[in-house]
């Protein structure tokens, strides 16, 4: 024994009956208020968690159960070789019954502690774990989630934590990925990531390739909401990003899910980015095939295609991964050269050919289009105007000659923090813009653009998306925009004759299209599939990942996370979004946006953790509500955690800064 001394360095002291780490290893026993008859386990801080990866594959990885669950979670996407960890976090496994009830009626978790002798007691843990667990009623020490500083302290305030400094990370641990449900992991495919990137070997490379098709366990342990509410009861699962994973009551060997829980994939490279752009486009394509997020048929169609394309290529070496790197041995000297044209693009706008040396232009878009205003127990039709759209506002005109003579327009709508939402069918040649204009204090107001063919709608879809976030045609962007729709259309466009010579039958339409497309379609559907594949049949690997991954990026309801809520005051219930730039309360039942609240007009949000109650102030106004879908403490996580998102720069230090993150999202210093 003296020759070979234990190693006691990763142990620390739990405190089961408190439910915490007694990491402040300066303080006296006494000071962390312990008495006699207390019972502590000496126990290692990095344990065993079964890790369920977004391609539902699953990792055996080391994992510190005594530091905060992002530090936990940043460690662990650096053994993964996954870049920009702060886009994840861990979710508990949901159960069918997840979705039948709202959190508050499910029944309690409830963890059994050893007593000294006295038989065994409990702790209370609310199911999905999200509950903070008070340590000490005393000294809450709270703070707010203000933008603008220290507001007076009202009912609403911070959350109590305990008194206690968290220890560091320790160094990565090696992590063992299990073997593959149809197989051993894939080996032998070039990647992305130097050896120092990850310290799982050969099983990080295998993360940048999945199986086919996962396990039958894992398929069958997948759910499929059915309606928006069950949609929102889904996000009850996520870990608080601020507590340890054993304060959260999971035990080792336990298993919890790595998803993209941020819809903000900031700077997706695929020179690094291999096992991070491979998991993202499984989320995807679960998402999808689960039904979490709607899409019309011909874009499920245009989806089946591209993960068959992955498939086929999944199959062939891939001895450059799919991506040109003849111009990387200068890299160094292109990264320059982008950041110069980057640069000159902002200040001089793009270069489109129209005054393009006439900085003091400012760009405009002109054509005939429909329009539409609803207004119940009406049924009136599109009626054609002459549409001008410049500085963020579209002008209606009659005739175009009304517009050349300065007449008043008939309808001015201004675009800004305003909801755009497609409506694209194109066997229909139906090309429609749906507005829902925010109106002050007041409802969003629907209206409608009917455009005549693709080229039309590009550009005015463009114009109506920059427009919403505040950006005008003279913004860099807008070309590569039009050239994103124009792609995303015109992939869904299906050939006359199927590119490769497969039998329909011998394809699983289950694997590739969503349940109600499978029984529309019936025997036609993987015919319709391998139409719609032509259009990508030499995409390689990862540019055909990329292209699905872009494509879920374009749907209508993409990075919009739902929960169940109420309005203080009011018994409905309602629905909530909480998207990257803002919230929206929507109809529960269609989704419809009823009313947008955008970040950049925020001031302060705000919780009172005693009644559960969250308060977001806004410029105009302040909504309060309660969550009753999750804890609220899910939705102040994802409001705080967008709010640091939007603060990434490629020209500020990459340097992850945790303690800002745990300043927007924990609500405390």
């Amino acid at each position: 024994m003296q020759q070979n001394p234990k190693d006691w360095s990763d142990h620390a002291l739990w405190w089961p009956a408190r439910n915490q780490w007694l990491t402040r290893t300066k303080s006296t026993l006494d000071q962390v208020g312990l008495h006699a008859d207390a019972l502590l386990h000496f126990t290692p801080m990095h344990k065993t968690l079964r890790v369920q990866m977004p391609d539902l594959r699953y990792l055996d990885c080391q994992v510190d159960f005594s530091i905060k669950t992002f530090g936990a979670v940043v460690a662990l996407c650096k053994d993964l070789g996954i870049r920009h960890p702060e886009e994840l976090s861990l979710c508990k496994p949901l159960e069918p019954m997840h979705l039948k009830k709202n959190y508050a009626d499910l029944a309690k978790k409830k963890i059994p502690i050893e007593q000294n002798g006295n038989g065994r007691d409990y702790i209370n843990l609310s199911p999905d774990t999200n509950t903070f667990i008070p340590v000490a009623a005393h000294n809450l020490n709270g703070s707010n989630g203000s933008l603008d500083g220290p507001v007076n302290h009202g009912p609403f305030s911070c959350a109590p934590v305990p008194n206690s400094h968290f220890s560091t990370p320790k160094p990565a641990l090696q992590s063992t990925p299990i073997s593959s449900p149809t197989g051993t992991l894939r080996h032998g495919h070039g990647s992305g990531f130097s050896e120092s990137s990850s310290s799982i070997g050969d099983g990080t490379d295998s993360l940048a390739y999945s199986p086919c098709a996962p396990s039958p366990e894992a398929r069958s342990r997948l759910l499929k909401p059915k309606t928006l509410v069950e949609r929102a009861r889904m996000n009850i699962g996520w870990l608080d990003s601020s507590l340890s994973i054993m304060e959260q009551g999971i035990r080792e060997f336990e298993t919890l899910c790595l998803r993209f829980k941020y819809y903000t994939f900031f700077d997706l490279n695929p020179k690094y980015d291999q096992v991070r752009i491979n998991q993202l486009y499984e989320q995807a394509k679960w998402q999808l095939l689960n039904e979490e997020i709607d899409c019309t048929e011909e874009e499920m169609l245009m989806f089946g295609a591209l993960q068959l394309q992955v498939n086929k290529q999944n199959e062939v070496p891939q001895a450059d991964s799919g991506i040109d790197t003849s111009s990387l041995d200068n890299a160094a000297d292109d990264d320059v050269d982008a950041a110069l044209r980057e640069l000159q693009i902002t200040l001089e706008g793009p270069s489109n050919g129209v005054n393009a040396g006439d900085i003091t232009h400012i760009p405009e878009l002109t054509d005939y289009l429909r329009f539409l205003k609803p207004k119940k127990f009406t049924l009136k039709g599109y009626k054609r105007y002459w549409f001008t759209y410049k500085d963020l506002h579209l002008h209606l005109y009659k005739s175009r000659e009304d517009a050349r003579s300065n007449s008043a327009p008939q309808v001015t709508i201004n675009l800004r923090g305003c909801e755009v939402t497609p409506e694209v069918n194109l066997s229909q040649k139906k090309f429609n813009i749906k507005l829902e204009v925010p109106l002050e204090q007041s409802i969003n107001s629907e209206m409608w653009i009917r455009c005549d063919n693709e080229e039309q709608y590009a550009k005015w879809m463009a114009a109506c998306r920059l427009a919403s976030k505040g950006r005008s045609l003279a913004d860099s962007s807008y070309d590569s925009e039009v050239a994103s729709i124009r792609s995303f259309l015109s992939m869904q466009k299906p050939a006359q004759v199927p590119a490769i010579n497969v039998n329909p039958s011998e394809i699983d339409p289950n694997e590739y299209l969503a349940p109600r497309y499978v029984k529309k379609l019936k025997s036609k559907a993987m015919l319709r599939m391998l139409e719609a594949h032509a259009n990508v049949k030499d995409l390689p690997l990862v540019e055909a990942k990329l292209s699905y991954i872009r494509a879920w990026q374009s749907l209508p309801e993409f990075g919009v996370t739902l929960f169940v809520i109420k309005f203080d005051g009011h018994k409905k219930e309602e629905l909530l979004g909480v998207a990257s730039n803002r919230i929206m309360k929507m109809d529960i039942t269609t989704g419809d946006h009823l009313k947008t609240w955008r970040y950049n007009t925020m001031k302060a949000w705000n919780v009172n953790w005693e009644i559960r109650c969250m308060m977001v102030q806004f410029q105009n106004e302040t909504v309060v509500f309660s969550c009753l879908s999750a804890d609220c403490k899910v939705i102040h996580e994802f409001i705080g955690g967008y709010i640091f998102m939007s603060m990434r720069s490629k020209e500020t230090n990459q340097t992850l800064n945790e303690e800002l993150f745990h300043k927007l999202t924990g609500g405390w210093n």
